[in-house]
């Protein structure tokens, strides 16, 4: 199967280069031509556009910054839909939009999936991300080679959407472990503890998580560098906003996170790093959160492994 790839950004280069590195046949995209021009360099061949790439693969996949910039894509590639034709959504996205969208291709005859991932660039970088995957089974075990080739653990969700609504609920649970590890951690040097103490008190401790382990590394090295920005953050969360809204969910934590956010929006710019929101406390308390010993940025040192499908335990049937 030929397989097509829109959006080579920081998550997109990194699910590509898997599917290249492993010997898919790949053709991509993107508004940045140095960026195909790599791909290229590599082996993969270069589309004309949207259309281009619906029409002449069997499989096309979008990773994007928004939902408005796939729904641009998808008016492009819908009139080249037909049977038998794929397409993956990756990026983090609203769930009733990529059903909206999804639902398009699926009345020309081709199948659609919201399949987000969640672990990290570093992590996309080696193929050991997790995948989430939305829509039908048998749509799910056409595209599980693919899956597994840019994802170590990937789990079916259920209906088209099902993933996008995982999706945007482990990102605000991963916002909320920024925030107060961000406030741990200054908390911490105010009462005058060994930050690198600190560090590993909480991370053999019921208070660690993913989250700690990684980004607090790269806020105590000082870089904060994690390859996200705040204005993606703040998508995120806006889009677990809207899921708890339509669900009638009345939320108590999201809208404070969301103001915190806005705010070190509105001081550092919305394109600062993710980690830099703890920049914030560091204004109001005038101290420096930083510690020697710790790496500029998270790398994967496991080594790449064939993916499989997690079966959750008392999984009820899914179509």
């Amino acid at each position: 199967m030929k397989v097509g790839f829109i959006g080579l950004g920081n998550v997109g280069g990194k699910l590509s280069g898997s599917l290249l590195r492993n010997g898919i046949d790949l053709t991509v995209h993107d508004l940045n031509p140095e960026l195909v021009a790599e791909f290229v360099a590599q082996g993969a061949k270069a589309a004309d556009g949207p259309a281009h790439l619906m029409r002449d693969c069997d499989v096309v996949i979008t990773c994007l910054p928004s939902p408005a910039a796939s729904d641009a894509v998808m008016q492009e590639m819908l009139p080249e839909v037909s049977a038998g034709k794929i397409w993956m959504e990756m990026s983090t996205t609203d769930e009733a939009e990529v059903k909206r969208l999804g639902n398009m291709v699926i009345e020309r005859g081709g199948a659609a999936v919201d399949c987000p991932v969640s672990g990290g660039c570093h992590r996309a970088a080696t193929g050991n991300i997790s995948i989430f995957a939305g829509c039908d089974r048998e749509t799910f075990e056409r595209i599980l080679p693919f899956l597994t080739t840019m994802g170590r653990r990937v789990l079916h969700t259920g209906d088209l959407g099902s993933a996008s609504v995982l999706k945007v609920l482990t990102n605000y649970l991963a916002t909320a472990n920024l925030i107060t590890c961000a406030e741990a951690l200054v908390t911490a040097k105010a009462a005058g503890m060994d930050l690198g103490t600190t560090y590993e008190a909480i991370k053999i401790s019921s208070g660690t998580s993913f989250v700690h382990e990684t980004e607090s590394q790269v806020i105590l090295n000082g870089s904060r560098d994690i390859s996200f920005t705040m204005d993606l953050v703040k998508k995120d969360i806006g889009l677990f906003q809207e899921v708890a809204d339509r669900a009638g969910v009345p939320l108590e934590i999201n809208p404070v996170m969301i103001g915190i956010v806005e705010d070190g929006i509105a001081r550092y710019g919305d394109r600062e790093l993710s980690p830099n929101i703890i920049k914030r406390l560091e204004d109001a308390t005038g101290m420096t959160i930083q510690a020697p010993g710790f790496p500029p940025e998270m790398l994967d040192d496991e080594p790449e492994e064939p993916g499989y499908e997690v079966i959750p335990q008392n999984r009820q049937n899914i179509s």
